[in-house]
């Protein structure tokens, strides 16, 4: 896992360890401490710490505290870089037709695969880079049967 990915399958309805409701006590101590929660504020939250059950429960606890939510809660996912390149490649495919479309329709399926498995966001740029690809080849597609029944 790297900082700006989320691990495959992680979600806030996994279940917390008494570990992480001790961190996300921390948490709130320190944000009592720095005046940003008041003493009712502070109780209410340790309260609702100890019983929380997942991780969601946690996060939503302690998200608006500058420790942010509590370990393992990853940040929010990026945009996935493939299917920025896919999109680029799609706009340069109506340039230079049968390689740009190409490499947008085989970088937008990768993209797509790469965006299922670690959440990032991203698919509506693929989408579109395997749509302007797609339709770019079929207009060559047909062009060249133009080309070869009715021009010929």
């Amino acid at each position: 896992m790297t900082a700006d990915r989320p691990e495959p399958g992680f979600h806030l309805g996994m279940r917390a360890a008494s570990a992480d409701r001790e961190r996300a006590i921390d948490v709130l101590r320190a944000g009592f401490a720095e005046g940003r929660l008041t003493k009712k504020e502070y109780t209410e939250r340790a309260g609702a710490a100890q019983a929380a059950r997942t991780y969601g429960e946690l996060a939503e606890l302690t998200m608006d505290l500058p420790a942010g939510p509590a370990p393992g809660v990853p940040p929010p996912a990026g945009t996935n870089e493939t299917a920025v390149k896919a999109l680029q490649w799609g706009l340069l495919g109506l340039a230079i037709p049968p390689f740009g479309a190409l490499m947008a329709v085989i970088l937008g399926h990768v993209a797509r695969g790469d965006i299922r498995r670690t959440g990032e966001r991203g698919a509506g740029f693929a989408v579109a880079a395997m749509t302007v690809g797609y339709g770019t080849l079929a207009a060559i597609g047909v062009l060249i049967l133009l080309a070869v029944t009715v021009w010929t």
